[in-house]
């Protein structure tokens, strides 16, 4: 993908940076103790990344932020969609996963995506620490990044929320289905 793909229009960037501010205003218990006018002049100086979040958008992640990293000085933007992002269900977990399929093959896959919209799958921890900020996925569930040692046996991670209580499931790497998908962390 060239990087001329990679960049919003002013009229999308405008649009994106709206829906943002919106949803930064309206979900502040995410992100208490900071402030827009910090957030917005770091997106606009950093064009790839705001493409990013724009995929985050289109495929129904509704990112957010979440958190400030001190060290860094980054914003952390996380999918934050009540259930599993729509527009990213129905993939297996890799491509190992995806070249092993001999009939009804996804369209892709989660590591596939997510490297393709420039995010990082969330990990257990980072999910756990989501589900501090709210209640996702009481109806679906998110590939989450799996240890090698279980990859390498065929199976992945995934995770949801149930009865109160984030639970944390394996499956065969190959498997997809409609109420599966992953969400997506971009620091910025």
């Amino acid at each position: 993908m060239t990087t001329q793909k990679r960049k919003l229009t002013p009229e999308q960037t405008d649009e994106l940076l709206n829906k943002l501010k919106a949803r930064f205003a309206k979900n502040s218990s995410r992100h208490a103790d900071m402030d827009w006018e910090n957030v917005q002049p770091k997106l606009e100086s950093n064009v790839e990344k705001l493409w990013s979040l724009s995929e985050m958008e289109r495929t129904g992640g509704e990112p957010d932020v979440i958190g400030f990293d001190k060290e860094t000085g980054e914003y952390i933007f996380c999918d934050c969609s009540a259930e599993t992002p729509a527009g990213r269900r129905s993939f297996c977990y890799d491509q190992e996963a995806l070249d092993s399929r001999k009939e009804n093959k996804p369209v892709d896959s989660a590591v596939n995506a997510a490297k393709k919209m420039g995010i990082d799958l969330l990990t257990e921890e980072q999910y756990r620490e989501l589900q501090q900020l709210g209640k996702f996925d009481t109806k679906t569930s998110s590939w989450i990044v799996t240890p090698p040692e279980i990859r390498k046996l065929g199976g992945a991670l995934f995770c949801d929320r149930r009865y109160e209580t984030v639970f944390v499931y394996h499956n065969g790497a190959s498997s997809y289905y409609a109420a599966r998908a992953f969400r997506g962390l971009l620091r910025i």
